[in-house]
């Protein structure tokens, strides 16, 4: 609530306690009792009256016992006599109709004018205090001041790619004859496009922390009101702004909310959203020209975007922030680790190559994550098993060591998590392996996790096909162990996921000898009620068949692929599931020892204490033995 609300609020309780302290009846106001005219003139006979005040035919009056009275006399001439043969003492005033004071004029008015301000208050408030109770057209974006926290580029980091081109704006507003020399024109808008979390919002901050001129923010949503007609003026009158303190940038954040493409309603493309958007476009690149007022907006679904958008002279750049690579994660980590106390120990390239894919946004979570896991802890500082832990956590999420699992789930767990490591070892173009466990995570009963060791944009043909053979290692582990009859639903989403990567193959990457290079199914979008959906093309029923038929051919190879190795490595599949099952969790450089090297890891268990609290040995690494499911 700001000051203003205060005020109001702070104004309305003064006038109701002043009202209420006006009107209540202290307990030492004497109260006049009326009197007979007879009986008064009793009174002055028996010498009771002591004090009268006469004005006009009222009589005001004070008795001997100290008792107030009021009366009413006629005009009796001998009145005044009698009063003065009885000593009393007479003052008099004349009979004067008096117009009424202010404050008595304004407490007549004032439950009207309390009724009236606490309805304006609501109305405000309704309407977020902007332009009176009736200001639903103004526009909602608000001004930025360094005072709110300044964000420069210095605390942005792995979108260096986009930071040149918004750099390019802000010396354009700084000094826009360096390139009007050569014939150049300030850019009317600037669209930032990618993933969630990239960092769009945040390099809008650092914009308007290195711009020296006005930065009005506001989301898309802003504009979009239950009246007809509010989102265009509210468009309107945002310009309006923009040019009395031109020059000047307006962000808006998340733009999908009003530019998505227009003719998808039933209305006939007169509904509220598409009269915003209308107005938008009209505003950027109309008859009239905005001169230095810049746009930039933000959105993570462009492909929604009405085209209209999208032209030169409107959007005239879009600047795509991408996912950040090995070195921009690297860079992110810098600039979220200064944030926590962390020990000598922490290597932020190594963890930078263990977060393939992740965002600005996932990175800042890890660090938080790794500091609350810490403290957790009584620690003082945050050290890279905590970092480990963290990154377990977000990635495959939280463990649940309460899950009640018996011996033969455990044991069952343990060969199937090992068919996925054996294969992962010995299929050459598989990415190596992390980390192995049995600890249950999120939604699944284990885990074996294979990091690459650097970033890949694309992929080969054996890629593929060996995590399609890794993928069958688990259940082809469980068929070998247990027995046909004895397989569970634990490689389900193993099944799905060598499934989808095979139809990919087939249908988009054009992987099939026997159906070529072509692509089959291509989804094509088409928009209804302002959403996408996905309409697949037709497939005769001959080349469906096919399709399938090459679908299961490569599926059935990556099967075979994991039964000839585990065949082969059976024995290395036993040991690797004992030690599962006695550690629990394992890197991918203890499995490589213990299977390569017969080298056992190095960490003891105390047997008599297996399955009940934590030993001194495992506390001190940071790991946890095995606890009773």
């Amino acid at each position: 609530m700001n000051l203003k609300n205060l005020m109001m609020w702070g104004v309305i309780v003064a006038l109701v306690m002043g009202l209420f302290q006006l009107f209540q009846n202290p307990k030492n106001t004497t109260i006049s009792d009326k009197m007979t005219f007879s009986e008064f003139l009793t009174n002055i006979d028996n010498g009771r009256v002591v004090q009268v005040e006469i004005q006009g035919n009222n009589i005001n009056g004070l008795l001997s016992d100290g008792k107030v009275f009021k009366t009413y006399a006629p005009n009796d001439p001998n009145l005044v006599e009698k009063l003065t043969s009885k000593g009393v003492s007479i003052t008099a005033a004349p009979l004067e109709d008096k117009m009424p004071s202010i404050l008595g004029v304004l407490l007549s008015w004032f439950p009207m004018l309390l009724l009236i301000a606490v309805w304006i208050f609501f109305m405000r408030q309704m309407q977020g205090g902007k332009g009176g109770a009736m200001g639903f057209g103004k526009s909602k974006a608000k001004l930025l001041s360094e005072a709110r926290g300044k964000v420069t580029f210095n605390d942005v980091a792995g979108i260096d790619e986009a930071k040149e081109e918004v750099e390019e704006i802000i010396e354009f507003l700084r000094d826009p004859r360096k390139f009007k020399r050569l014939g150049g024109k300030i850019p009317k808008g600037a669209l930032l496009i990618g993933p969630p979390g990239t960092g769009k919002t945040l390099l809008a901050k650092a914009i308007a922390g290195e711009a020296d001129v006005p930065f009005f923010t506001i989301s898309g949503s802003d504009f979009v009101e239950m009246f007809v007609g509010v989102g265009a003026a509210r468009v309107r009158d945002m310009m309006e702004q923009g040019k009395k303190n031109a020059p000047c940038i307006i962000f808006i954040d998340e733009i999908d909310a009003v530019g998505r493409s227009r003719g998808a309603g039933l209305g006939g493309g007169n509904d509220e959203r598409e009269q915003t958007l209308n107005q938008l476009l009209v505003e950027m690149d109309g008859f009239e020209t905005n001169e230095g007022v810049i746009i930039i907006a933000a959105t993570n679904r462009p492909d929604v975007l009405d085209p209209a958008l999208l032209r030169p002279g409107r959007f005239d750049r879009q600047v795509v922030v991408a996912n950040p690579d090995i070195i921009g994660r690297e860079a992110i980590l810098k600039v979220h680790i200064k944030k926590i106390n962390v020990g000598p120990d922490v290597k932020l390239r190594t963890i930078a190559r263990g977060t393939p894919g992740f965002s600005g946004a996932d990175l800042a979570n890890l660090c938080n994550e790794s500091a609350l896991l810490a403290a957790r802890k009584n620690k003082r500082i945050v050290t890279m098993i905590d970092i480990e832990e963290a990154k377990d956590k977000v990635m495959m999420g939280a463990e649940r060591r309460s899950m009640v699992m018996t011996d033969d789930d455990k044991k069952l767990t343990a060969y199937h998590e090992g068919g996925h490591a054996i294969i992962a070892l010995n299929e050459k173009a598989s990415d190596p392996i992390h980390k192995a466990t049995i600890i249950p995570r999120g939604r699944a009963l284990g885990v074996v996790w294979t990091l690459p060791e650097r970033d890949k944009y694309s992929h080969t043909r054996e890629y593929m096909e060996a995590n399609i053979s890794k993928a069958m290692g688990g259940r082809v582990a469980e068929e070998m162990i247990f027995g046909h009859e004895k397989v569970t639903s634990g490689a389900s989403s193993d099944i799905s996921m060598a499934t989808k990567l095979a139809k990919d193959m087939v249908t988009k990457y054009g992987m099939s000898a026997e159906l070529g290079p072509l692509s089959y199914g291509d989804n094509e979008d088409e928009v209804f009620l302002g959403r996408q959906i996905a309409r697949q093309t037709h497939m005769s029923e001959d080349t469906s068949r096919k399709v399938d038929i090459e679908i299961k051919k490569i599926v059935d190879t990556g099967y075979q692929r994991a039964k000839k190795i585990l065949t082969e490595k059976i024995d290395d599949l036993h040991k690797l599931a004992k030690a599962l099952l006695m550690y629990e969790t394992l890197s991918g450089d203890e499995i490589k020892d213990l299977i390569l090297k017969n080298i056992e890891p190095k960490r003891t268990v105390d047997k008599d204490v297996y399955n009940k609290e934590e030993t001194s040995s495992l506390g001190s690494l940071g790991l946890k033995p095995k606890t009773a499911h």
